[in-house]
Protein backbone atom coordinates (compact mmCIF):
# COMPACT_ATOMS: atom_id res chain seq x y z
CA UNK A 1 0.00 0.00 0.00
CA UNK A 2 1.23 3.03 -1.06
CA UNK A 3 0.02 6.74 1.18
CA UNK A 4 -0.70 9.31 -1.32
CA UNK A 5 1.63 12.84 -0.51
CA UNK A 6 -1.48 14.28 0.00
CA UNK A 7 -1.57 11.96 3.25
CA UNK A 8 1.86 11.89 3.97
CA UNK A 9 2.16 15.77 3.81
CA UNK A 10 -0.77 16.28 6.24
CA UNK A 11 -0.32 13.61 8.35
CA UNK A 12 3.86 14.26 8.42
CA UNK A 13 4.08 13.63 12.66
CA UNK A 14 2.74 10.44 11.98
CA UNK A 15 -0.12 8.00 10.82
CA UNK A 16 -1.24 4.20 10.99
CA UNK A 17 -2.46 2.72 7.98
CA UNK A 18 -5.07 -0.10 7.91
CA UNK A 19 -5.29 -2.58 5.48
CA UNK A 20 -8.85 -3.37 5.55
CA UNK A 21 -8.36 -6.34 3.18
CA UNK A 22 -6.06 -8.02 5.06
CA UNK A 23 -8.69 -8.15 7.77
CA UNK A 24 -10.84 -9.85 5.82
CA UNK A 25 -8.71 -12.28 4.70
CA UNK A 26 -7.72 -13.05 8.02
CA UNK A 27 -11.03 -14.08 9.01
CA UNK A 28 -11.19 -15.90 5.96
CA UNK A 29 -8.47 -18.34 7.29
CA UNK A 30 -9.83 -18.27 10.78
CA UNK A 31 -13.57 -19.75 9.13
CA UNK A 32 -11.50 -22.33 7.32
CA UNK A 33 -10.37 -23.80 10.50
CA UNK A 34 -13.72 -23.90 12.09
CA UNK A 35 -17.05 -25.92 11.27
CA UNK A 36 -18.98 -24.29 7.99
CA UNK A 37 -21.62 -23.86 10.54
CA UNK A 38 -19.80 -22.09 13.00
CA UNK A 39 -20.62 -18.44 13.02
CA UNK A 40 -18.42 -15.59 14.10
CA UNK A 41 -18.92 -12.94 16.34
CA UNK A 42 -16.28 -10.00 15.45
CA UNK A 43 -14.55 -8.35 18.59
CA UNK A 44 -14.10 -4.67 17.89
CA UNK A 45 -13.93 -3.49 21.65
CA UNK A 46 -11.49 -0.80 22.02
CA UNK A 47 -12.00 0.70 19.00
CA UNK A 48 -11.25 -2.43 16.73
CA UNK A 49 -8.24 -2.92 19.17
CA UNK A 50 -6.87 0.18 17.54
CA UNK A 51 -7.78 -0.42 14.39
CA UNK A 52 -10.78 1.30 13.85
CA UNK A 53 -14.24 -0.36 15.18
CA UNK A 54 -16.38 1.29 12.78
CA UNK A 55 -14.62 0.61 9.06
CA UNK A 56 -13.91 -2.75 10.04
CA UNK A 57 -17.26 -3.78 11.37
CA UNK A 58 -18.74 -2.45 7.67
CA UNK A 59 -15.98 -4.24 6.30
CA UNK A 60 -16.97 -7.64 7.54
CA UNK A 61 -20.38 -7.52 7.86
CA UNK A 62 -20.88 -10.32 5.64
CA UNK A 63 -18.04 -12.55 7.02
CA UNK A 64 -19.66 -12.07 10.95
CA UNK A 65 -23.15 -12.85 12.79
CA UNK A 66 -22.79 -10.34 15.12
CA UNK A 67 -20.01 -7.96 17.09
CA UNK A 68 -18.82 -7.95 20.21
CA UNK A 69 -17.81 -4.72 22.06
CA UNK A 70 -16.98 -4.15 25.59
CA UNK A 71 -19.47 -1.09 26.49
CA UNK A 72 -22.70 0.30 25.75
CA UNK A 73 -21.06 3.52 24.47
CA UNK A 74 -18.83 0.83 21.76
CA UNK A 75 -21.76 -0.23 21.06
CA UNK A 76 -24.26 3.00 19.81
CA UNK A 77 -21.72 4.28 17.85
CA UNK A 78 -21.74 1.16 15.77
CA UNK A 79 -25.33 2.08 15.79
CA UNK A 80 -24.65 5.55 15.32
CA UNK A 81 -22.48 4.70 11.69
CA UNK A 82 -26.28 2.30 10.82
CA UNK A 83 -24.47 -0.75 11.66
CA UNK A 84 -27.76 -2.68 12.53
CA UNK A 85 -26.13 -6.38 12.99
CA UNK A 86 -26.64 -7.74 16.79
CA UNK A 87 -24.54 -6.27 18.96
CA UNK A 88 -23.20 -8.25 22.18
CA UNK A 89 -21.47 -6.60 25.15
CA UNK A 90 -19.46 -8.64 26.59
CA UNK A 91 -18.34 -6.23 29.82
CA UNK A 92 -20.33 -4.68 32.19
CA UNK A 93 -23.34 -2.41 31.97
CA UNK A 94 -24.94 -0.12 34.40
CA UNK A 95 -28.38 -0.23 35.28
CA UNK A 96 -28.35 3.42 34.40
CA UNK A 97 -27.85 2.64 30.62
CA UNK A 98 -30.78 -0.40 30.64
CA UNK A 99 -32.97 2.16 28.45
CA UNK A 100 -30.49 2.79 26.10
CA UNK A 101 -29.48 -0.50 25.85
CA UNK A 102 -32.67 -1.52 24.83
CA UNK A 103 -33.62 1.32 23.15
CA UNK A 104 -30.52 0.98 20.70
CA UNK A 105 -31.20 -3.35 20.20
CA UNK A 106 -27.99 -4.73 22.22
CA UNK A 107 -27.17 -7.74 23.91
CA UNK A 108 -25.90 -7.13 26.96
CA UNK A 109 -23.88 -9.73 29.69
CA UNK A 110 -26.17 -10.78 33.30
CA UNK A 111 -24.01 -12.19 35.71
CA UNK A 112 -26.41 -11.25 38.93
CA UNK A 113 -29.84 -11.83 39.73
CA UNK A 114 -30.38 -8.37 40.70
CA UNK A 115 -29.19 -6.68 36.92
CA UNK A 116 -31.79 -9.25 35.87
CA UNK A 117 -34.60 -7.87 37.63
CA UNK A 118 -33.22 -4.37 36.82
CA UNK A 119 -33.09 -5.01 33.23
CA UNK A 120 -36.89 -6.73 33.12
CA UNK A 121 -38.78 -3.80 34.79
CA UNK A 122 -37.15 -1.66 32.28
CA UNK A 123 -37.75 -3.77 29.52
CA UNK A 124 -41.43 -4.14 30.49
CA UNK A 125 -41.78 -0.74 30.97
CA UNK A 126 -40.70 0.42 27.33
CA UNK A 127 -42.44 -3.00 26.07
CA UNK A 128 -39.67 -4.50 24.72
CA UNK A 129 -38.08 -7.76 25.09
CA UNK A 130 -34.12 -7.39 26.38
CA UNK A 131 -31.87 -10.33 24.75
CA UNK A 132 -28.91 -11.33 27.52
CA UNK A 133 -26.15 -13.40 27.30
CA UNK A 134 -25.21 -15.38 30.66
CA UNK A 135 -21.47 -15.02 32.08
CA UNK A 136 -20.34 -18.27 33.17
CA UNK A 137 -17.25 -18.15 35.64
CA UNK A 138 -14.98 -21.33 34.63
CA UNK A 139 -11.45 -20.11 36.17
CA UNK A 140 -11.03 -16.61 34.89
CA UNK A 141 -12.29 -15.71 38.34
CA UNK A 142 -13.30 -12.08 36.29
CA UNK A 143 -17.24 -11.47 35.93
CA UNK A 144 -20.28 -14.71 35.48
CA UNK A 145 -22.03 -16.87 37.47
CA UNK A 146 -20.02 -19.60 39.27
CA UNK A 147 -20.74 -23.09 37.57
CA UNK A 148 -22.80 -24.38 40.75
CA UNK A 149 -26.57 -25.38 41.78
CA UNK A 150 -26.94 -22.23 43.41
CA UNK A 151 -26.46 -20.26 40.05
CA UNK A 152 -29.06 -23.00 38.38
CA UNK A 153 -31.80 -21.91 40.36
CA UNK A 154 -31.00 -18.08 40.01
CA UNK A 155 -30.96 -18.98 35.95
CA UNK A 156 -34.27 -20.80 36.24
CA UNK A 157 -35.91 -17.47 38.37
CA UNK A 158 -33.95 -15.68 35.50
CA UNK A 159 -35.76 -17.53 32.25
CA UNK A 160 -39.03 -16.80 33.94
CA UNK A 161 -38.59 -12.63 34.35
CA UNK A 162 -40.49 -10.68 31.76
CA UNK A 163 -39.05 -9.05 29.00
CA UNK A 164 -36.11 -11.29 29.58
CA UNK A 165 -34.82 -13.43 26.58
CA UNK A 166 -31.87 -15.87 26.99
CA UNK A 167 -30.32 -15.69 24.10
CA UNK A 168 -26.96 -16.44 24.83
CA UNK A 169 -24.59 -18.21 27.30
CA UNK A 170 -20.62 -17.91 27.27
CA UNK A 171 -17.82 -17.97 29.39
CA UNK A 172 -14.08 -17.09 28.78
CA UNK A 173 -10.56 -19.43 28.93
CA UNK A 174 -8.22 -17.78 30.76
CA UNK A 175 -5.01 -19.88 29.43
CA UNK A 176 -6.19 -20.90 25.76
CA UNK A 177 -3.02 -18.99 24.51
CA UNK A 178 -0.40 -21.17 26.76
CA UNK A 179 1.43 -24.15 25.52
CA UNK A 180 -0.53 -26.29 28.15
CA UNK A 181 -3.67 -26.51 27.18
CA UNK A 182 -5.30 -29.05 30.14
CA UNK A 183 -6.77 -25.61 31.89
CA UNK A 184 -8.90 -24.76 28.64
CA UNK A 185 -9.98 -28.52 28.28
CA UNK A 186 -10.87 -28.26 32.10
CA UNK A 187 -12.51 -24.51 31.80
CA UNK A 188 -14.86 -26.63 28.56
CA UNK A 189 -15.67 -29.64 30.80
CA UNK A 190 -17.25 -27.32 33.76
CA UNK A 191 -18.92 -25.02 30.77
CA UNK A 192 -20.54 -27.91 29.01
CA UNK A 193 -21.48 -29.78 32.33
CA UNK A 194 -23.03 -26.33 33.33
CA UNK A 195 -24.94 -26.12 30.08
CA UNK A 196 -26.11 -29.63 30.43
CA UNK A 197 -27.51 -29.48 33.94
CA UNK A 198 -29.73 -26.12 32.35
CA UNK A 199 -31.16 -28.14 29.53
CA UNK A 200 -31.98 -30.80 32.25
CA UNK A 201 -34.42 -28.31 33.51
CA UNK A 202 -35.97 -27.52 30.43
CA UNK A 203 -33.42 -24.26 29.35
CA UNK A 204 -32.40 -24.29 26.42
CA UNK A 205 -30.15 -21.08 25.49
CA UNK A 206 -29.82 -20.83 21.66
CA UNK A 207 -26.25 -19.35 21.34
CA UNK A 208 -23.28 -20.50 23.04
CA UNK A 209 -19.79 -19.40 22.71
CA UNK A 210 -16.11 -19.87 24.89
CA UNK A 211 -13.71 -20.01 22.04
CA UNK A 212 -11.87 -16.56 21.26
CA UNK A 213 -8.88 -16.45 19.14
CA UNK A 214 -6.58 -18.86 20.67
CA UNK A 215 -9.11 -21.08 21.04
CA UNK A 216 -10.14 -20.79 17.22
CA UNK A 217 -6.96 -21.59 16.47
CA UNK A 218 -5.64 -24.19 18.63
CA UNK A 219 -8.44 -25.92 20.28
CA UNK A 220 -11.17 -26.50 16.97
CA UNK A 221 -12.97 -28.86 19.35
CA UNK A 222 -14.11 -26.25 21.65
CA UNK A 223 -15.86 -24.17 18.72
CA UNK A 224 -19.43 -24.36 19.69
CA UNK A 225 -22.07 -22.52 17.43
CA UNK A 226 -20.24 -19.65 17.87
CA UNK A 227 -16.77 -17.92 17.99
CA UNK A 228 -15.15 -15.10 19.55
CA UNK A 229 -12.81 -13.41 17.26
CA UNK A 230 -10.34 -10.80 18.66
CA UNK A 231 -7.07 -10.37 18.09
CA UNK A 232 -6.44 -12.60 15.58
CA UNK A 233 -8.89 -10.64 12.80
CA UNK A 234 -5.98 -8.11 13.57
CA UNK A 235 -3.03 -10.59 11.74
CA UNK A 236 -1.87 -10.30 15.45
CA UNK A 237 -1.18 -13.82 17.33
CA UNK A 238 -2.85 -14.40 20.64
CA UNK A 239 0.78 -15.71 22.20
CA UNK A 240 4.16 -16.98 20.78
CA UNK A 241 2.66 -20.25 21.98
CA UNK A 242 -0.18 -20.84 19.37
CA UNK A 243 0.98 -23.29 17.29
CA UNK A 244 -0.98 -23.58 14.59
CA UNK A 245 0.82 -22.68 11.42
CA UNK A 246 -1.77 -23.44 8.84
CA UNK A 247 -3.88 -20.44 9.44
CA UNK A 248 -2.26 -17.77 7.49
CA UNK A 249 -2.65 -14.23 8.90
CA UNK A 250 -1.40 -10.99 8.18
CA UNK A 251 -1.06 -7.91 10.04
CA UNK A 252 -3.79 -5.07 9.38
CA UNK A 253 -1.39 -2.15 11.30
CA UNK A 254 1.48 -0.41 10.02
CA UNK A 255 2.62 2.82 11.78
CA UNK A 256 4.75 5.70 10.08
CA UNK A 257 6.56 8.63 10.98
CA UNK A 258 9.05 11.02 9.23
CA UNK A 259 12.45 12.55 9.94
CA UNK A 260 12.25 16.31 11.21
CA UNK A 261 15.65 16.71 12.29
CA UNK A 262 19.30 15.44 11.34
CA UNK A 263 22.49 16.37 13.29
CA UNK A 264 25.88 15.34 13.96
CA UNK A 265 26.80 15.01 17.89
CA UNK A 266 30.52 14.96 19.22
CA UNK A 267 31.32 12.22 22.01
CA UNK A 268 30.54 12.94 25.68
CA UNK A 269 27.32 14.44 24.40
CA UNK A 270 24.06 13.46 26.20
CA UNK A 271 20.95 12.88 24.14
CA UNK A 272 17.80 13.03 26.14
CA UNK A 273 15.89 13.70 29.23
CA UNK A 274 18.51 12.74 32.06
CA UNK A 275 20.94 12.30 29.46
CA UNK A 276 20.51 8.55 29.84
CA UNK A 277 22.47 7.83 26.59
CA UNK A 278 25.54 9.56 26.46
CA UNK A 279 27.58 9.34 22.76
CA UNK A 280 31.19 7.74 23.13
CA UNK A 281 32.12 8.89 19.56
CA UNK A 282 31.34 11.09 17.09
CA UNK A 283 27.35 10.40 15.65
CA UNK A 284 24.89 11.05 13.55
CA UNK A 285 21.15 11.24 15.07
CA UNK A 286 17.63 12.13 14.00
CA UNK A 287 14.68 13.26 15.83
CA UNK A 288 11.28 11.42 15.23
CA UNK A 289 8.57 13.50 15.88
CA UNK A 290 6.32 10.86 17.82
CA UNK A 291 6.18 10.33 22.11
CA UNK A 292 4.64 8.61 24.64
CA UNK A 293 1.69 10.92 24.00
CA UNK A 294 1.03 8.99 21.02
CA UNK A 295 1.07 6.00 22.98
CA UNK A 296 4.78 4.75 21.54
CA UNK A 297 5.76 3.60 24.67
CA UNK A 298 8.83 5.35 27.34
CA UNK A 299 9.80 2.08 27.84
CA UNK A 300 11.30 1.78 24.71
CA UNK A 301 13.69 4.45 26.05
CA UNK A 302 17.59 3.05 25.20
CA UNK A 303 15.70 -0.09 23.84
CA UNK A 304 14.13 0.13 20.57
CA UNK A 305 14.39 0.65 17.30
CA UNK A 306 12.62 2.15 14.46
CA UNK A 307 13.40 1.26 10.44
CA UNK A 308 14.92 4.12 8.05
CA UNK A 309 15.64 3.64 4.67
CA UNK A 310 15.36 -0.25 5.21
CA UNK A 311 17.69 -0.15 8.06
CA UNK A 312 17.41 -0.65 12.22
CA UNK A 313 17.92 2.96 13.89
CA UNK A 314 18.11 2.60 17.65
CA UNK A 315 16.34 4.67 19.90
CA UNK A 316 19.14 6.86 22.06
CA UNK A 317 17.94 8.21 25.35
CA UNK A 318 14.65 8.07 26.86
CA UNK A 319 10.98 8.62 24.57
CA UNK A 320 9.86 11.96 25.05
CA UNK A 321 6.15 12.57 25.30
CA UNK A 322 6.17 13.78 21.97
CA UNK A 323 9.87 12.60 20.16
CA UNK A 324 12.87 10.87 20.21
CA UNK A 325 15.87 10.75 19.02
CA UNK A 326 17.58 7.66 16.94
CA UNK A 327 20.96 6.92 15.71
CA UNK A 328 21.63 7.23 12.12
CA UNK A 329 25.18 6.84 12.18
CA UNK A 330 25.33 3.86 9.68
CA UNK A 331 22.76 4.99 7.43
CA UNK A 332 24.23 6.67 4.64
CA UNK A 333 22.10 10.26 3.46
CA UNK A 334 19.23 10.26 6.08
CA UNK A 335 17.32 13.33 5.39
CA UNK A 336 14.50 15.44 7.03
CA UNK A 337 11.15 13.91 5.41
CA UNK A 338 12.65 10.55 5.32
CA UNK A 339 9.79 7.63 6.20
CA UNK A 340 10.15 6.15 9.46
CA UNK A 341 8.71 2.59 10.50
CA UNK A 342 7.62 2.34 14.13
CA UNK A 343 5.63 -0.93 13.44
CA UNK A 344 5.54 -2.89 9.92
CA UNK A 345 7.80 -3.36 7.11
CA UNK A 346 10.86 -1.31 5.32
CA UNK A 347 13.07 -3.44 2.98
CA UNK A 348 13.97 -6.51 4.57
CA UNK A 349 13.16 -5.64 8.21
CA UNK A 350 10.24 -5.50 9.99
CA UNK A 351 9.08 -4.42 13.65
CA UNK A 352 5.57 -5.95 14.86
CA UNK A 353 3.46 -5.41 17.50
CA UNK A 354 4.45 -8.46 19.31
CA UNK A 355 8.17 -7.80 18.84
CA UNK A 356 7.52 -4.25 20.46
CA UNK A 357 5.54 -5.68 23.03
CA UNK A 358 8.12 -7.92 24.66
CA UNK A 359 10.79 -5.27 24.20
CA UNK A 360 8.49 -3.29 26.92
CA UNK A 361 7.31 -6.46 29.27
CA UNK A 362 3.88 -6.21 27.53
CA UNK A 363 2.22 -7.93 24.96
CA UNK A 364 0.95 -6.91 20.91
CA UNK A 365 -3.15 -6.41 22.21
CA UNK A 366 -1.40 -3.18 24.37
CA UNK A 367 0.93 -2.03 21.64
CA UNK A 368 -2.01 -1.08 18.80
CA UNK A 369 -4.47 -0.52 21.79
CA UNK A 370 -1.95 2.42 22.99
CA UNK A 371 -1.24 3.88 19.85
CA UNK A 372 -3.42 7.74 20.55
CA UNK A 373 -6.34 9.39 18.68
CA UNK A 374 -3.83 11.70 17.92
CA UNK A 375 -2.35 9.56 15.67
CA UNK A 376 -4.28 9.40 12.42
CA UNK A 377 -6.02 6.49 10.77
CA UNK A 378 -5.86 5.93 7.11
CA UNK A 379 -7.79 2.97 5.85
CA UNK A 380 -6.82 0.75 2.35
CA UNK A 381 -9.26 -1.23 0.40
CA UNK A 382 -7.91 -3.30 -2.85
CA UNK A 383 -4.77 -0.78 -2.45
CA UNK A 384 -6.92 2.46 -2.52
CA UNK A 385 -7.48 4.63 0.73
CA UNK A 386 -11.45 4.53 1.44
CA UNK A 387 -11.55 6.81 4.44
CA UNK A 388 -9.45 8.29 6.95
CA UNK A 389 -9.36 9.17 10.99
CA UNK A 390 -8.34 12.50 12.25
CA UNK A 391 -9.34 13.15 15.51
CA UNK A 392 -8.45 16.87 15.39
CA UNK A 393 -11.47 16.94 12.59
CA UNK A 394 -13.77 16.22 15.16
CA UNK A 395 -15.50 18.77 16.73
CA UNK A 396 -17.09 18.90 20.58
CA UNK A 397 -21.18 18.79 21.03
CA UNK A 398 -20.92 22.12 22.60
CA UNK A 399 -18.99 25.24 22.92
CA UNK A 400 -17.56 26.09 26.80
CA UNK A 401 -17.00 29.86 27.67
CA UNK A 402 -16.50 31.35 31.46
Amino acid sequence: MKVPETYRKKYNRGYVTIDLDAVYSNIESLKANVKKETKFIAVIKTDGYGHGAVPIAKVISEQVEAYGVATLDEAVNLRMHNINKPIFIIGYTHNSQFKRLIENDCRCTIFTEESAKELSDVAVELNKTANIHLKIDTGMSRIGFKDNEKSIEIISRISKMPGINIEGIFTHFYASDESDKEPAKVQYRRFTRFINSLENIGINIPVKHCSNSAAIMDLDEFNMGYVRAGIAMYGLMPSESIINKSIALKPALEWKSHVIFVKEIEAGTGVSYGATFVADKQMKIATVPIGYGDGYSRALSNKGYVLIRGKKAPILGRVCMDQFMVDVTEISEVCIDDEVTLIGKDGEYEITAQELGAMVNSFNYEVVCDISKRIPRIYFKDDEVVCTKDCFEDRYAVELSR
